[in-house]
Formats: structure tokens, C-alpha cells, sequence
């Protein structure tokens, strides 16, 4: 065996989660509260739970509302729902192949090119101190922050070894954790400046739809409510949604403060990630959904 060929990577980490889904007696509501750190003294066990109970209490007896496209309030949880599947596109044989939202049209890839709102900036980094990960990838390549779009600019893709070199590049390894900008506001002052809006928890059951345009569907989960007049006057029922998250990207009204969230569908720690609350506009709900 060609010594020149063995990679030895060696680390140690620590990743939990804990999430809590809480029903009413007579089910009709349901609230969840969830979230994720690599250190327990982080986790606020109470707060989860007394903010899932106040869900599920509000959530009780939903109303169904008409499809169609809303301004939307995402709450961190849900943001990290859908923006992790932005940076899991980032892969540069995809778009170099014209097979990704990254490839460009007449050939090549949108490295360089804006693709969603200039207050938008996507990075990872293994020693940021809210979102620790691994220091090399699966194959033993090094991970360094990496910023993958700046302010709505492309500005790197991911290159597996096999790629990098057919492409004369250096190879550039997948991101292991995902923050994303934020603004100074608190989610009460999203939804206190939305004249009629919903207000979204989280989503669940995501599933791809087209690759070329990252378009995902999915359904609301565990408290959504109608914003009328910058308050929250009623629960309202599930959506199920078809959009994509660099549509809501381009679509951006205002972003709150970034924070560590548990945005894994199994309920597991899953990818570190800090994202902010966001408020768009014409987020696409499809139909609605009888599920609490």
C-alpha cells in the first residue's frame, strides 16, 4: 500500500438535543419547543417546556384560512428547516454538470453571481463558538470557515477530491455547520410590524421537489397562527407549502437576531446551526393540512 495514500484524522465532540411536543387533552392543539447545543449547561429544559405548553394552549380549536401566498413570520426553528438545504446545494459538480439551482445558464457555475438578498450571508465554521464541529471531513480533509454566500453572492461551492482536480481546483469539503446573518430585531417585533401576516414554528415531513430550483414542499407543524394588526388574534390550521428557500431569500422583509436552533426532523442534534427569525413575503402555501 502507497503510504502517500493513508489519512489518520482524529477529534473529539459532543452534540445533544431536546426537544418536547406538548397536546391538549381534547387534541386539537399541539406546540413544540426545541433545541440543540455540545453543551448541556447551554439547554434551558423549563423554558422548552413552558414555551411548548403556551403553544399547544394557544393552538387549540384552529381555524382554517385560505390558501394562497402570505408574508410570513419563520421563526429560527423554521428558517433552519429550510436554509440547511440551500447549503446541502452547494456542491460544484452538480452545477458544473447543469444539474443544481447553482448551475449557469450557457454552462459553468453561479460562483460570483447574486442569487438572494444582499443582507443574506451564508459561512460555516468548526470553531465558531455556538456551532462547534468536526475540523476535517469524512474523507480527512481539512475544514476551514469557509463563507459560502455573501451578501447574496455566491462565493464558494464544495469540492470533493475527484472534482477538484479534474476542475484544477483546490478541493473544498462540504459545509459541517450553517450560520446564517440576522438583524437586531425580536420575533414579537416581526410580527408587530406585519398588518396581516402567519406566524410559522416549525416544518416537518420536508421532501425535494426540483433540484434546479431547490423547490421543497412540506407541511406547518405545532402551532401556526394568523398575524392581524401586528398581534396574534388565532390558531389557524396546517399549510402545506411548495417553494423554495432562495425564492424566500429574495423575498426578504426583515431578519432577527441569529440563534443556535434544533432544526433535524428526527429530533436528534443534527447540523449545528444559527439562524435568525426572518419575515418575507409570498411564502406559497398550497393547501391545508387536517394534521394537528
Amino acid at each position: 500500500m502507497n503510504r502517500d495514500a493513508i489519512v489518520f484524522a482524529y477529534g473529539r465532540q459532543t452534540a445533544l438535543s431536546l426537544t418536547t411536543t406538548v397536546r391538549t387533552e381534547d387534541g386539537t392543539g399541539s406546540g413544540w419547543a426545541g433545541a440543540t447545543s455540545h453543551d448541556f449547561s447551554k439547554l434551558d429544559p423549563k423554558d422548552l417546556g413552558a414555551r411548548a405548553i403556551d403553544k399547544a394552549r394557544r393552538s387549540v380549536n384552529a381555524v382554517a384560512v385560505e390558501p394562497g401566498r402570505y408574508t410570513v413570520i419563520l421563526e429560527p426553528t423554521a428558517v433552519g428547516n429550510l436554509i440547511q438545504f440551500i447549503v446541502f446545494a452547494m456542491n460544484a459538480r452538480n452545477a458544473d454538470e447543469g444539474r443544481s439551482f447553482f448551475s449557469k445558464a450557457g454552462g459553468g457555475n453561479k460562483i460570483g453571481m447574486k442569487v438572494v438578498d444582499e443582507r443574506v450571508t451564508i459561512s460555516s465554521d468548526p470553531l465558531d463558538p455556538e456551532a462547534y464541529a468536526n475540523t476535517f471531513s469524512n474523507d480527512g480533509q481539512p475544514i476551514a470557515k469557509t463563507t459560502w454566500i455573501e451578501n447574496g453572492v455566491v462565493k464558494n461551492l464544495s469540492y470533493d477530491r475527484f472534482w477538484a482536480q479534474k476542475q484544477g481546483k483546490e478541493p473544498l469539503p462540504t459545509a459541517g455547520t450553517v450560520r446564517m446573518s440576522g438583524g437586531t430585531s425580536s420575533t414579537e417585533e416581526l410580527i408587530a410590524s406585519t398588518e396581516r401576516g402567519i406566524l410559522v414554528t416549525r416544518f416537518w415531513y420536508l421532501r425535494p421537489v426540483d433540484p434546479r430550483t431547490i423547490l421543497y414542499t412540506g407541511l406547518t407543524r405545532d402551532g401556526t397562527f394568523l398575524i392581524e394588526r401586528g398581534r396574534i388574534t388565532r390558531p389557524i390550521k396546517n399549510f402545506r407549502f411548495n417553494d423554495s428557500p432562495v425564492y424566500m431569500l429574495n423575498n426578504l422583509d426583515a431578519m432577527g437576531r441569529a440563534v443556535r436552533v434544533s432544526a433535524s426532523e428526527a429530533g436528534g442534534p443534527g447540523q449545528a446551526i444559527v439562524v435568525p427569525p426572518i419575515k418575507v413575503r409570498d411564502f406559497n402555501f398550497t393547501s391545508l393540512s387536517d394534521a394537528v
